[in-house]
């Protein structure tokens, strides 16, 4: 089947299948990213420590964004169940991890949201994350949500594509640059990225257009400045994180006719010492049904992890977890490209 065949027929919010045949029909244009890998000497990836679980508690969001890699919306219905709750939390007793990350859609849409919150924080974790758009703060039902991480102690790493209204809204939607600055004004007045206060706050940038995030110290810098002079918001850390070419962005790249392109930009800028840590290497990613995967965007790509291990969190194995191989595929050299994007920012 032709590239062109392959794009006519794809469906990118369900068929998967087909966005991985784009991505390898890239392989001869570019080399592969498992031979890239070989020639530096890291083929097989394998983990080197798993301190990181990422828990997708559905794709259920009240945006829907140009540039979203879960293709989330407020008519996804995949929400995790509190039993599979309980499994993540069986999980993360039986383990050495100490970071959980709440992903999602917006994680806070989850029912059993809070009750999660709550019954991790009785586990021996040394952090709670959650991933939130901001605008979910200021949602009928949710004003409250921001208090509740004060008293959990949880820190909020939230979307901020840009410090000026024009390039936010343009990725995320109208009126969103303002809720999220509501929102942050009222993380700032809980504490939430004031110094001395323990409440951790961080931005997320994400390029709006065919391009690598600029040098992540040096727009966290702009960041701070601007907002601090123009909203008087603060914050802690800002990540640099870089477009995958999948689900949305995939769309929009096929669209503007620049894929190609684009994956060859990726591939260039493969820089060895990024896929030394690339956020595979140390995190496992759990769906919304429990399904392991890797990361996130393997999650979102089904691409399941080595058969050799647990593909479920009701069998978690960490040991045999720490011994799989990595599952791979061309989308990859968005996380080594430059200097390197992971869920935690740049890597390099």
């Amino acid at each position: 089947m032709s590239l062109t065949d392959t794009i006519e027929k794809l469906t990118f919010s369900k068929d998967t299948g087909k966005q991985i045949e784009i991505l390898e029909s890239t392989i001869g244009e570019i080399p592969s990213f498992v031979t890239k890998l070989r020639y530096i000497g890291l083929y097989p990836l394998k983990p080197y420590e798993i301190e990181i679980l990422q828990i997708n508690v559905g794709y259920m969001c009240n945006q829907t964004c140009k540039h979203c890699h879960v293709d989330a919306s407020p008519l996804r219905k995949e929400i995790m169940t509190k039993e599979t709750m309980e499994y993540c939390l069986e999980a993360v007793g039986s383990s050495k991890i100490k970071t959980v990350d709440l992903t999602g859609g917006a994680p806070e849409m989850n029912p059993h949201f809070k009750w999660f919150v709550r019954e991790l924080r009785k586990k021996d974790v040394d952090e709670i994350i959650v991933r939130s758009n901001l605008t979910i703060l200021q949602e009928p039902g949710f004003e409250d949500y921001a208090e509740f991480f004060r008293q959990n102690n949880v820190t909020v790493i939230a979307s901020l594509p840009c410090y000026t209204r024009k390039n936010t809204d343009k990725q995320r939607g109208g009126g969103v640059f303002l809720k999220s600055i509501q929102s942050l004004k009222k993380l700032n007045l809980l504490g939430y990225g004031m110094e001395g206060s323990g409440l951790k706050l961080h931005l997320v940038y994400n390029p709006g257009g065919i391009s690598l995030p600029g040098n992540q110290l040096e727009l966290e810098r702009d960041y701070k400045k601007a907002l601090a002079e123009d909203h008087n918001i603060f914050f802690n850390k800002l990540f640099t994180i870089t477009n995958l070419p999948i689900n949305r962005f995939l769309e929009y790249l096929i669209a503007l006719n620049r894929f190609e392109e684009y994956m060859t930009v990726l591939a260039n800028a493969f820089n060895p010492s990024a896929a030394m840590g690339v956020m595979c290497r140390n995190t496992v990613s759990v769906g919304w049904d429990g399904i392991l995967y890797d990361c996130d965007f393997n999650q979102i790509l089904k691409l399941g992890m080595d058969k050799t291990v647990s593909q479920h969190i009701k069998d978690f194995d960490i040991n045999k977890l720490l011994n799989r191989k990595i599952t791979l595929n061309q989308h990859c050299f968005g996380c080594t490209a430059g200097e390197g994007s992971s869920c935690q920012g740049a890597i390099v």
